[in-house]
């Protein structure tokens, strides 16, 4: 009886793990498949958006004393002990959880571009796990750093864990993990079309048809989800008029001139301070500790210097104020953006850098009213510094137009907005050549400047296309014994090395037997004796290097020893780099083969 349960139990399983394989099959090769795989990811990053705005906002009520529906920026009669206390509490209490997470994970965490770019969209969730909490706790004391990095990291982990779950193509779950950080932004913002586009222009890196559909589900579907749990996390919402005269382009032109400087600006003096605190002070804790009491020190000015600003944003849409106030604010919030990120509180500028665009903005009406009053529309300009300066620092144009457009919901801001975004990313991108996230991949090091795969081509390497076979002789032969033992027709080429075993150089075995035998010596054909490849070496090193050369095929050694290990051909290189090109070319086009 006891078998027979027993073979039922295996009977079950084989029979359940086949269904799992047919499951995994269909979602590979269908592209509907796809499709409701990011519905259900755009359900989570609802879900997920709605959850850690409620825990922000409601660490901010319990160490703050807020009233629930008031914003932390935009509270006005906060005593100065708590100010200055709670942000810099709130620093030693980032260090200590950054210290327990450190014991128990060494590697850093990695970014939803970065899997993007590198890793084929392979993504850790519990990395989102790690920084979600960090975010909500540096936002929750009151550091200038905004949720979005929590939302796009803990939505790209979803997605890409459910993703690598039915085991989808590279291609695809790229795509995905891009559809999670669509639903992210979008229900953070209650703007799915903003959502689409960061993941077009920041994690995925191209628009194509087959990234349309699930980008767009996701994103529809985490909008859905967070009105319905009444989510309120970034939402803006200001009016615009419906008509913009013709002279508002140039304004808007010279606003994005603006944007483009300041965001260069603002991103350089995050890495300034950070190495400059790395340098003074060497301990973390009193990094974050000191960072936080200086947040509060500039709360003491204006609360805007506090959290990620919504609150104080639609203040400075709904409020008129004479220019000087409106530039204390945005040298307030900039600095103490600038200061919350450098001394380590974890989060992203996304928020604030909207802020510090609409501030401008209004700053520039302002300024233009004392000479030609009564100057342009300040609300107008505030949209269009909000969206040129977002467009500068995250480097997403059309995602900053889309935001304006759907905060607004007037066509007629979309014009001048365009043109700033454009001018503003067009500085940026000649300048600098950085959006705040990958210049934070450069300040760790990385080459990394967009979200576009270049992990295949490390994948490609010299070790995985070398030849392991070749043939290999002594460079102390002399040529009569080498033209026996490597007769015409046998082999084009011969790897030789000394008499200790290192590579010594490459002989062409025609050239061999064309030479003559008297006075004829090994050691006058040899070629390439310092030209060798590395098996670590990406196919794009190898190119250049086959191109220094001016050579068919190298040796490939181990490293200092020298030691053969392999021969590769340039014909061979370049055609499995170009069949590689053509697979990316075809998924991102959505033709991959099944």
């Amino acid at each position: 009886m006891h078998t027979s349960a027993l073979r039922r139990r295996v009977l079950l399983l084989r029979r359940l793990a086949r269904r799992a394989a047919q499951l995994r099959g269909w979602v590979r090769g269908s592209e509907v498949a796809v499709v409701l795989l990011a519905v259900a990811v755009g359900a989570l990053v609802g879900l997920v958006a709605w959850g850690m705005g409620a825990a922000a906002h409601g660490l901010q009520r319990l160490l703050f004393g807020l009233e629930p529906h008031l914003r932390l920026s935009a509270a006005t009669r906060l005593p100065a002990w708590q100010l200055l206390a709670v942000p810099a509490l709130g620093g030693l209490a980032l260090a200590g959880l950054n210290y327990l997470i450190g014991r128990w994970r060494q590697k850093p965490p990695i970014d939803p571009i970065e899997a993007n770019a590198m890793h084929g969209g392979r993504l850790s969730l519990t990395d989102g796990m790690v920084v979600g909490a960090q975010t909500v706790l540096s936002n929750g004391v009151g550091a200038s750093v905004g949720l979005e990095a929590g939302y796009t990291q803990v939505s790209g982990g979803i997605a890409s864990r459910l993703g690598r779950a039915f085991s989808l193509r590279r291609g695809d779950l790229r795509i995905l993990v891009g559809a999670g950080t669509a639903g992210a932004i979008g229900a953070a913002f209650d703007a799915p079309l903003t959502g689409a586009f960061y993941a077009f222009e920041l994690v995925i890196g191209t628009y194509s048809i087959a990234a349309l559909f699930p980008v767009v589900a996701s994103a529809v579907t985490a909008v859905l989800v967070a009105r319905v749990l009444h989510a309120g996390t970034y939402a803006v919402e200001t009016a615009a008029p419906s008509v913009v005269d013709l002279g508002t382009y140039p304004l808007a032109l010279m606003i994005g001139a603006l944007c483009g400087l300041s965001g260069i600006a603002l991103m350089r003096g995050v890495g300034l301070v950070e190495a400059l605190l790395a340098r003074t002070i060497p301990f973390a804790a009193l990094r974050l500790g000191l960072g936080g009491l200086a947040v509060g020190g500039l709360a003491l000015l204006s609360p805007v210097a506090l959290s990620a600003g919504h609150g104080a944003l639609h203040v400075a849409f709904m409020t008129e104020a004479p220019y000087w106030p409106v530039l204390v604010l945005l040298l307030v919030k900039a600095a103490s953006s600038i200061v919350s990120l450098g001394s380590g509180f974890r989060g992203g500028l996304f928020f604030a850098s909207l802020l510090i665009g609409a501030l401008g903005g209004k700053l520039f009406a302002g300024l233009l009213a004392l000479w030609l009053p009564p100057g342009p529309d300040p609300l107008l300009l505030s949209i269009i510094g909000m969206s040129a300066f977002g467009a500068a620092v995250i480097g997403a144009p059309l995602a900053m137009t889309f935001l304006a457009l759907e905060t607004t919901g007037s066509l007629a801001v979309a014009g001048p907005v365009l043109a700033a975004v454009a001018v503003a990313g067009l500085i940026v991108r000649r300048l600098f050549g950085y959006s705040f996230a990958t210049w934070r991949f450069h300040l760790r090091g990385e080459t990394i400047r967009s979200a576009h795969d270049v992990g295949w081509v490390n994948d490609l390497n010299v070790g995985s296309l070398m030849k392991r076979e070749v043939p290999v002789a002594a460079a102390t032969l002399d040529l009569a014994a080498f033209r026996q033992r490597f007769p015409l027709g046998s082999v084009t080429r011969v790897v030789m090395t000394d008499a200790t075993g290192r590579y010594a150089g490459l002989v062409s075995v025609p050239e061999a037997h064309a030479a003559p035998l008297e006075g004829g010596s090994l050691a006058t054909l040899l070629q390439l004796e310092d030209r060798v490849l590395l098996p670590s070496m990406n196919a794009r090193v190898a190119m250049s290097a086959f191109e220094a050369a001016e050579a068919e095929a190298m040796a490939v050694v181990d490293g200092p020893g020298r030691r053969v290990i392999g021969l590769l051909n340039e014909a061979h290189l370049l055609r499995r780099y170009g069949e590689e090109v053509e697979k990316r070319r075809r998924e991102e086009s959505g033709l991959a083969s099944v």
